[in-house]
């Protein structure tokens, strides 16, 4: 494998490394546009456990909208606790306020047997629409984010993937 990087002029090494980069800020311009059509911080997320189960199922691949701030009762919504970095994906069981006041919302999992209150910040009794909710879920892509549970449980993985993709980018011939 060193070899065929010694066979590179240093010319087209450098037109490699900057396909290669190419390729990784073209990924983030494309998430940073979806992140301001769809107004979420996330646009795509990954269910990362079964408490969705049977709507969705941990690896589904999530995609949000959060344009809509009128958030019915059934509807799917992924939001953030203060102090924790993983998102969470529930529906809404119960809404209060909207209009002039400001939409509160009580969710819980389809597969659980209580409502989310325990997840929720402390002294938190609902989530606020335009402060905690992410996004809304508009559509999903079956089992195609389990990679990324993979990915999050080997971080080995991560080094291997982002290395042989490296290699692959820097040994491609045009």
């Amino acid at each position: 494998m060193l070899a065929a990087f010694s066979n590179l002029q240093p010319r087209q090494l450098a037109n490699q490394v900057l396909n290669f980069a190419l390729i990784l800020s073209t990924a983030f311009m494309l998430w940073k546009g979806l992140s301001v059509v769809t107004d979420s911080p996330s646009p795509i997320v990954v269910v990362l456990s079964g408490s969705m189960e049977p709507a969705f199922q941990r690896g589904d691949l999530l995609f949000l909208w959060n344009r809509g701030r009128d958030t019915q009762v059934g509807e799917v919504v992924v939001y953030n606790v203060q102090g924790k970095d993983i998102p969470i994906v529930h529906r809404v069981v119960r809404k209060f306020g909207g209009g002039s006041k400001p939409l509160r919302l009580l969710t819980k999992g389809d597969n659980n047997n209580a409502d989310d209150t325990e997840l929720y910040a402390t002294g938190q009794d609902y989530l606020d629409r335009s402060r905690d909710v992410i996004g809304s879920v508009r559509g999903y892509a079956p089992l195609v984010g389990y990679v990324t549970i993979l990915l999050s449980e080997h971080p080995w993985l991560k080094t291997v993937m982002l290395g042989l993709m490296g290699v692959l980018v820097v040994l491609q011939r045009e």
